[in-house]
């Protein structure tokens, strides 16, 4: 903390007392004064402070009315409120007006000084926190990634905790979930983000080439070697590497992995000099690496090296809250691409991807849709541009057959009734076959007035 450039303006209409606080808190903080409330929100609207020291008992205008403008010119701005032990109601009061903490007079210099430090520092983690969580809204404005449901809002606070740090990541899930959007979320979000963000697919590489990929080659390293090569994790240094498909990596390469990740340095193919790096490890599996390690096939010890931090991405079949937003995105962004004039979905069209498995997840989402606009005759992306074996999967599932008419709403509603029905009620497992949690279950049978079951 740089405490020179903290800022703390102090209320007092007792010059003695704006004096005797400027004595005491002058050595660690920069002191500005206002002899009363009207100075101060004067003094706030052309200023920010880090702190305010606002004395309660006042004249023209006192400290509750001078909070009460603080914080509608500066909500984030943190207020100590100053009271006589005999006025604390009015300081319970302050503190419903959004004051950070109340001290009585005669002040205690090393309570204040406590106070202080911890609404510095409580509101600028508020602030960052703000922050961060604006870049993430920024970044996961991408197609694949945009979700309201409880599981992802759950991956979304995951994310912005672990980005600013350098804690090594590991992203499970299904292919087609959007592994690698996470784990560009993270870089995005994390005091690396101007350094570079290397992918290595490492069921993509073959075994043979995997370990000249990752950490490069000298010349001569091998028959077709006649130039030096930089490898992945050179080109990621300062930054950070991704490995997508974690347990593809073969065994061999395994063990060199992990001498990388526990002493950061590696050596090139043919070459015995060490190459120290800088970067960040971000990896991504669609396997159960605990299967693996049972059948010897992963490393245990490289697996607790990546997993200090696993972030679980739900598939699209336990998240089905998410697929009308998604659909309705990619049917617009898919309508712009191909300039084809398709805007909303038949009722039926859309049920019948919200009871679908989606397998492929929402990679498979974004594909179907793109195909069913392709070959549209109208404005309405009907149920008739659906594969059969997506119909014919649908159908497998809850009965609902809802006419062709039945507004979106009331598609959600059946779809409610349905799973409360064959659960006899039971809301903890409705909710899981609906793939939404037990409180927005709550709330939807509120919104859809299903007397029934309340």
């Amino acid at each position: 903390m740089n405490k020179e450039k903290i800022r703390i303006l102090v209320v007092d209409d007792e010059a003695s007392h704006r004096l005797m606080l400027r004595a005491i808190l002058k050595e660690d903080y920069e002191i500005f004064e206002s002899k009363d409330g009207e100075d101060a929100i004067k003094k706030v609207e052309e200023s920010y402070f880090d702190v305010v020291l606002l004395d309660l008992k006042m004249e023209p205008v006192d400290g509750i009315t001078a909070l009460s403008a603080i914080k509608k010119i500066a909500p984030m701005m943190p207020v100590i409120m100053m009271t006589a032990y005999g006025d604390i109601k009015s300081a319970v009061e302050a503190l419903k007006l959004g004051a950070y903490d109340y001290i009585t007079k005669p002040l205690d210099i090393d309570s204040l000084k406590h106070i202080i430090k911890n609404a510095i520092e409580y509101y600028r983690s508020k602030k960052e926190n703000i922050l961060l969580k604006e870049r993430l809204k920024e970044h996961f404005s991408f197609p694949k990634i945009i979700a309201n449901s409880a599981a992802m809002i759950k991956v979304f606070d995951t994310v912005q905790m672990v980005a600013p740090t350098d804690v090594t990541v590991l992203i499970l899930g299904e292919s087609g979930t959007g592994k690698e959007l996470i784990a560009n979320a993270i870089h995005q979000l994390s005091q690396r983000k101007d350094g570079p963000f290397v992918k290595v697919n490492c069921a993509a590489i073959p075994e043979t080439l995997l370990e000249a990929e990752m950490f490069g080659y000298v010349r001569g390293a091998f028959t077709g070697a006649s130039t030096k090569r930089e490898g992945r994790f050179s080109l990621a240094n300062k930054g950070t590497i991704f490995l997508d498909e974690i347990g593809d990596m073969p065994i061999s390469t395994q063990a060199k992995l992990l001498r990388v990740i526990q002493e950061r340095e590696f050596e090139p193919l043919g070459s015995s000099n060490s190459i120290k790096v800088d970067v960040r490890i971000i990896a991504a599996t669609n396997k159960d690496l605990k299967k693996e390690i049972k059948e010897g096939k992963f490393r245990e010890d490289l697996y607790y090296r990546l997993s200090v931090v696993e972030i679980d991405v739900p598939p699209l079949r336990e998240r089905k809250e998410d697929i009308p937003i998604l659909a309705h995105h990619f049917l617009n962004e898919a309508s712009k691409r191909n300039k084809i004039n398709v805007k909303q979905f038949e009722p039926l069209a859309m049920d019948l991807l919200i009871r679908y498995n989606w397998p492929g997840n929402i990679r498979e989402l974004e594909n179907l849709i793109e195909r069913g606009v392709v070959l549209s005759k109208g404005e309405f992306f009907t149920h008739d541009l659906l594969p059969p074996n997506l119909k014919e999967e649908s159908e497998k599932t809850q009965n609902i057959a809802p006419n062709l008419l039945m507004p979106l709403k009331e598609v959600e509603k059946q779809l409610i009734i349905n799973a409360l029905k064959k659960t006899s009620g039971n809301k903890t497992k409705a909710a899981q076959i609906l793939g939404i949690t037990r409180k927005t279950l709550f709330n939807k049978i509120k919104e859809h007035k299903i007397k029934a079951f309340e």
